[in-house]
């Protein structure tokens, strides 16, 4: 073995060992029960962010620890063809070349970008290699290849057959810079001030009266067809039923009682109704049978043919034409302060919506759409969270579903962009022609929102209704989250009935991030129980977000973003892994630094080195012996090992990847490195004696057990060491897991040696607080509380003077320490107390310590005293850079615990 661990050169061998050998591979008649888990597939268009390394790393912990238990291991890996921002990324490119997807047209576009996606669109999959991902390769399915294209074809059918699919116009979320309708959850609401206008309405038979209706967007009531009051409201409700004039138009408007729409404590206790631009306002206008004028076009402009729809004032009708939305309205605001309609305006605060994508601002769009009813959907997959069929862990997020499930709104599925799976709907254009539903424009045919659809799952010949053969495809292409929705079933080979479909379905733990939780878990839920009759996972773990050390979130214009793919190159792999593990705390979001990367590349450090050690002493006879012939160190060591592997199994179970991680760390750096590969030194100091080949087949299988046990969370160093060493199999990702066996537990040696080591520390520390030589023999007094405590340290005699470098050691109940001793206490669990001095009669010079003591403790207060001053100035706390304040805080703990236990040394020798 080399010196120091090399990441590098092991990591791309033992990757393409593990993958030639055909270990990530499942097989539908293997031994073992199934268990499967399904990737969330990245974006074609990503790279590795430290959110997916999270997410990988979890998902690769539990299928190496499930595969290693013998389960017959399925990890389907895969990547969505994500049409929008596939779309956006091969639109940039093509506008760099000179030219855009509409001179293309749409074959030559998709050609593209198919070709795009052969050149880029693997590289996440090749990062996802790096990361340690042990995929079935396989088994790479792609949200567009022809198996799921197929399975999509197949539900859209289904669900249009069983009344579930329907078109028909309505009011959308729409995204003017996408061009594209987009549903509830994909747009995002962020907190703004807007303002809040109050416009008067004059009434038609009496233009001395007028309502006052409050708006946020007074360019939209040029579009009004109604204004509401609440029936029961005293100041409003005689004028329902008369009409008001529509300032700045040539249009009167009724008045309507509705207690649905309108908050009598909100505004003025009128609200203008404008169907065609707030969703609210069009299921009013559905209500009171109010017409819908749509005044903006896909850019948000203001459309001329829909301002003369709306009977806009000439004068200020050409103002208005084209311009867009923010324009609009400053234009519209002073045209009615001229006329007098503008009554005040006051600051406002509001959710502004944006899209997911581009953050552009997303408008109310009326336009023809295809929707799932989601109701019928909705209720099985309420159920079987309900039930516990279905489990979502961290258990909290049980009521953030159901409460969104139960005020489910219609899915709408329909985009407008050409990247992506095709309706799978045809029109005739002879019946179009004759019912006016299919209009032919300049460049192509134009649907209206009656026109009839024929939807199959392969391009009709004919029209079955007049025999025509010349049929117009919907252009539309479906929302990506509808193949995602599938994903389960989708990638086992459904609608076929085939043998992965049989094996691995339902499939056993979902992992993924709370942000798609609505997007995409609970559409898996519905389209699973809907299309196989059975939840598509029986466990959802839902893990939290990576974010900054100082709990920001992460993004390149705060300059704080952690790149997975560089940490790996620095610190390693599975240093990276295992930091994400250890953090991954349920509910709780990581606040990563490099610090702890580090930290964990020094643990891979550590273990390398714990491997040389023991490399260089297998030289020498091993004895097979039962685990009570061994010595009592070794029986200590197994003891521990194996309630190490009972919490660690027990955490996996439980998805706590936290505690398993830090309890295989502090095992084994704590206790085997710390500990026990020091107590196995004497033992093995006579290479040809019993003990030391007992000890050394101690060594060997605690050393080969405990590797097994971290190889799910550290894969690659793990397989590295265990090739080195003593072994039996090809791999270790394929040998057993190590499962807990009760009869090496024994917690009476545990107590015996535990009490042990902690006085050998005791002493150790009293060495080092006093700088006595780690050579120089110390003499010794142990004061035990009981003589149970007193016969367990006898019994360790040896262990604790050898350990300590103590020339005379005395244990009893009686102990009366000499007077010149530095003395110190243990508090076991249960409150007794041991205490442990030593003579410094001759060791120290009394004075110089006092003197050094003093001249350290000066410069302690000094340095307490800087960052004090600093760390109570707001300003240093608010500029200074996060690291720069860690530090300082850090330092000052340091400072303060120094200080305090030199205070006490020093009251004590002037005591003396």
């Amino acid at each position: 073995m080399e010196k120091a661990y090399n990441p590098k050169q092991v990591e791309r061998r033992w990757y393409q060992f593990w993958v030639e050998r055909g270990y990530f591979h499942a097989s539908v008649t293997g031994p073992g029960s199934p268990y499967a888990i399904v990737i969330p597939p990245p974006n074609i268009t990503g790279s590795l962010h430290m959110g997916h390394a999270l997410n990988n790393t979890l998902q690769d912990i539990l299928i190496r620890w499930r595969r290693m238990q013998g389960r017959n291991t399925l990890w389907v890996p895969g990547t969505d063809h994500a049409g929008i921002a596939t779309q956006n990324v091969v639109e940039k490119q093509l506008l760099a070349e000179g030219t855009t997807r509409d001179k293309l047209g749409r074959d030559r576009f998709i050609q593209k970008v198919w070709e795009w996606k052969a050149q880029s669109g693997g590289a996440i999959i090749e990062q996802l290699k790096r990361l340690g991902s042990s995929c079935d390769w396989d088994r790479l399915r792609f949200t567009m290849d022809e198996g799921l294209s197929k399975a999509v074809r197949e539900v859209f059918v289904r669900l249009y057959e069983g009344g579930l699919i329907y078109r028909g116009e309505r009011l959308i979320n729409w995204c003017p810079r996408c061009l594209t309708a987009l549903s509830d959850i994909e747009v995002e609401h962020e907190d703004a001030t807007g303002r809040l206008y109050h416009i008067r309405y004059p009434l038609a038979d009496d233009p001395t009266t007028h309502l006052t209706v409050a708006t946020t967007r007074p360019e939209t009531l040029l579009g009004d067809t109604g204004v509401a009051v609440h029936p029961e409201d005293p100041r409003y409700n005689r004028f329902i039923g008369k009409r008001v004039k529509l300032p700045l138009t040539r249009r009167l408007i009724p008045v309507v009682g509705d207690s649905l729409l309108v908050d009598r404590e909100f505004g003025t206790g009128a609200v203008k109704i404008t169907p065609a631009h707030d969703f609210n306002d069009f299921e009013a206008g559905l209500r009171h049978n109010l017409p819908r004028l749509a005044l903006f076009d896909q850019q948000a402009r203001l459309d001329p043919a829909g301002l003369r729809d709306a009977q806009v004032e000439n004068a200020l009708e050409g103002r208005l034409a084209s311009k867009p939305v923010r324009e609009a309205r400053a234009l519209v605001v002073e045209a009615l302060e001229k006329g007098g309609f503008l009554a005040r305006v006051e600051d406002h605060p509001m959710a502004l919506g944006k899209c997911y994508r581009c953050k552009t601002v997303v408008e109310p769009y009326l336009s023809p759409q295809w929707f799932v009813k989601i109701q019928p959907l909705a209720g099985p997959a309420i159920k079987a969270v309900e039930s516990a069929q279905i489990r979502l862990i961290p258990a909290q997020w049980t009521n953030n579903y159901l409460a969104w499930m139960r005020d489910i709104k219609d899915w709408c599925i329909s985009r407008q962009i050409w990247w992506g799976h095709q309706i799978p709907a045809w029109y005739c254009v002879n019946c179009g022609r004759d019912t006016g539903t299919l209009l032919e424009g300049p460049k192509s045919f134009t649907l209206t929102a009656e026109a009839k659809p024929l939807v199959a799952r392969h391009a009709p010949s004919h029209c079955p209704d007049c025999g025509h053969h010349q049929l117009v495809r919907d252009p539309d292409v479906l929302d990506t989250w509808f193949s995602s929705a599938l994903w389960p079933f989708s990638t086992l080979g459904w609608p076929d009935e085939t043998p992965e479909l049989k094996t691995f379905y339902p499939t056993s733990t979902l992992v993924t991030g709370f942000d798609i939780l609505f997007f995409w878990v609970a559409r898996m839920i519905m389209m699973g129980l809907k299309f196989m009759g059975q939840e598509p996972f029986r466990d959802v773990y839902i893990h939290a977000l990576v974010r900054d050390a100082e709990g920001q979130k992460m993004s390149k214009s705060k300059g704080n973003v952690i790149d997975p793919l560089e940490v790996m190159d620095k610190y390693g792999t599975d240093a990276l892994r295992f930091t994400l593990a250890a953090m991954a705390s349920p509910g709780r979001d990581i606040k990563l630094s490099e610090e702890r990367i580090e930290g964990y590349r020094n643990f891979a450090n550590k273990l390398w080195n714990a491997a040389r050690f023991i490399r260089m002493n297998l030289e020498g006879p091993r004895a097979e012996a039962l685990v009570a012939d061994r010595p009592i160190t070794d029986r200590w060591i197994m003891s521990r090992l194996h309630r190490c592997i009972g919490e660690v199994n027990r955490s996996l179970e439980e998805y706590r990847f936290d505690e398993a991680a830090n309890t295989v760390y502090h095992f084994i750096w704590h206790e085997y490195c710390d500990w026990y590969l020091e107590l196995a030194k004497p033992a093995l100091a006579d290479k040809a004696s019993r003990q030391a080949a007992l000890t050394r087949t101690t060594l060997i299988e605690s050393f080969e057990t405990l590797l097994r046990l971290l190889h799910p969370f550290m894969p690659f160093i793990t397989e590295e060491i265990w090739q080195a060493i003593p072994h039996a199999g090809e791999s270790i990702m394929v040998a057993p897991y190590p499962s807990q066996d009760k009869t090496f537990i024994d917690e009476a040696i545990e107590q015996e040696i535990e009490g042990s080591l902690k006085v050998i520390a005791a002493i150790r520390e009293i060495r080092g607080v006093q700088a006595i030589a780690p050579s120089k023999e110390l003499s010794v007094t142990v004061a035990t509380p009981s003589p149970a405590f007193e016969r367990s340290l006898r019994n360790q005699h040896a262990l604790i003077a050898s350990l300590a470098t103590a020339g005379t050691l005395v244990i009893g109940t009686d102990i009366k320490h000499p007077a010149f001793a530095a003395t110190t206490s243990i508090v076991f669990p249960g409150g007794s107390i041991v205490e442990v001095g030593v003579d410094l009669a001759g060791l120290i010079d009394v004075g110089k310590e006092k003197a050094r003591i003093e001249k350290r403790l000066k410069e302690l207060a000094v340095q307490m005293e800087q960052d004090e001053k600093k760390l109570s100035k707001p300003d240093f706390v608010a500029k200074v850079p996060p690291d720069v304040l860690k530090k300082t805080k850090a330092r000052h703990e340091e400072c303060k615990a120094e200080h305090e236990k030199l205070s006490v040394e020093l009251r004590r020798l002037r005591a003396m």
